[in-house]
């Protein structure tokens, strides 16, 4: 079936006239030319569309169907059309981003509320996935482009990496533990504990495994979570010792627990991923550029120095005031 879009326009615009002659004039066509465009289409499809006599033309049933279902097709494409010009050429439109849940509830929603700021005709759209399934998700062009943390391998044939900033690993337990005396805790000292820490959904397990394989701590038990506030409620039960990135941009150990820096330093690393040699949509690359100035100018300022106490290490600043962020979160 060979079908013009032309045509089908051709033909809603007789349907909605009920006249050759003035749907020719919609298109700046002759009479005869929006005859024949509408004789091809009903050859095309083996149906009759109009009965046509010297006073009016009518739509057949088929052609009356026909009408009202290619009439929403095209409105629908038109409107795809023009919400995809605006995106090419202004900063409006959706962009998807996929971030794993441990980012999404803490760094990721500040660069969306400076978007709300910066664009105000760009909606954000943030799907919460494990680590692994965010950069096949950015893979496979599912999302526009992910945010993960602490990746073995930077890059790849697929994949281009844009680290943001690195947040050092700390140990967080009670200020009543006997580690927490000092200001800092050497790895070896975690020999005998038991450790709480995020898992591999989290991007977490890279960083630690690291700490733990450089210094040859042997954990008494590991627990891994999926997220940060299952593994300080653990440590506020005393079922371990956490190990945690603490800065900035992460949740602060809560009231009662400390964070001690563990050296020799071990640093988790932020990074957005997107897929090598593939050109962003403009509204998704202004997002990216925003996330990527943001997060590189904030590491400078705040993860440089990890916090020692809990007081210290506060949450993310609050959106700019009269900021309304456009945030569209679900699981994945």
């Amino acid at each position: 079936m060979n079908v013009s879009l032309q045509q089908l326009k051709v033909f809603v615009a007789v349907a909605r006239q009920r006249s050759f002659t003035r749907a020719a004039r919609e298109f700046d066509l002759t009479q005869s030319a929006v005859s024949r465009c509408v004789r091809e289409l009903e050859e095309a499809i083996s149906l009759r569309l109009f009965d046509r006599t010297t006073r009016q033309v009518e739509l057949t049933p088929a052609g009356a169907s026909l009408a009202r279902r290619i009439g929403q097709l095209l409105d629908e494409i038109d409107l795809t059309l023009r919400e995809e010009r605006a995106a090419h050429h202004g900063h409006t439109g959706v962009v998807t981003i996929a971030s794993n849940p441990v980012l999404s509830s803490s760094w990721v929603p500040d660069g969306i509320a400076r978007c709300a700021v910066v664009f105000p005709g760009v909606t954000v759209d943030v799907i919460d996935q494990p680590q692994q399934a965010v950069l096949a998700s950015v893979a496979h062009g599912d999302v526009d482009f992910g945010v993960v943390s602490d990746l073995d391998t930077p890059g790849s044939d697929t994949l281009q990496m844009q680290p943001l900033f690195s947040t050092p690993l700390c140990a967080v337990m009670p200020d009543t533990h006997a580690l927490a005396r000092g200001t800092t805790l050497m790895w070896s000292a975690l020999g005998d504990s038991a450790l709480v820490t995020l898992n591999a959904d989290a991007g977490s397990r890279a960083a630690v495994e690291r700490g733990m394989n450089a210094h040859r701590v042997q954990a008494r038990r590991m627990q891994e979570c999926g997220h940060v506030a299952a593994v300080i409620r653990m440590i506020e039960l005393g079922l371990g010792i956490g190990v945690l990135p603490i800065g900035a941009h992460w949740p602060a150990p809560a009231a009662g627990l400390v964070a001690r820096p563990l050296l020799p330093e071990v640093s988790f690393t932020t990074m957005l991923v997107r897929q090598r040699n593939r050109t962003l949509r403009p509204n998704a690359e202004a997002v990216w550029s925003l996330f990527s100035d943001r997060g590189r100018a904030s590491g400078r300022l705040s993860d440089t120095s990890p916090a020692n106490e809990h007081a210290s290490s506060g949450p993310t600043p609050a959106a700019p005031a009269g900021a309304a962020p456009l945030l569209a979160s679900r699981q994945a």
